[in-house]
């Protein structure tokens, strides 16, 4: 099992995450966070820190994987990120809507840390 990050994330990027990794498995892009699967080490302390449920074990991942095969695409282009940045001005407006992938997903790499 590893941890995945999903639809909720886009556009909002909050970030807390990142710090409380033990193994700096989080990666960035503009406006979505990734978690390389081949580096989660299954612990878990992500998923609470997230405000917006992003986080979730890759057993509760859509039934054709698309959240993993997400993950593990972007976490091998996009720079690794282990402290918290700030997130979008606007996330308040994104927080609960739904489907944002497919809206507003950038594949444009962040900046990392």
């Amino acid at each position: 099992m590893t941890y995945i990050v999903t639809d909720a994330c886009v556009k909002c990027k909050f970030m807390d995450c990142v710090e409380v990794c033990p193994v700096d498995c989080f990666y960035e892009g503009e406006n979505f966070l990734v978690i390389a699967p081949d580096e989660c080490i299954d612990c878990g302390v992500c998923e609470p820190e997230c405000p917006v449920d992003a986080i979730v074990p890759d057993t509760e991942d859509e039934p054709d994987g698309k959240w993993l095969q997400v993950n593990a695409e972007y976490a091998k282009v996009w720079p690794n990120i282990t402290v918290k940045g700030t997130p979008p001005a606007d996330r308040e407006d994104f927080e609960r809507e739904t489907g944002k992938y497919e809206k507003y997903f950038s594949p444009k790499p962040g900046k990392g840390s």
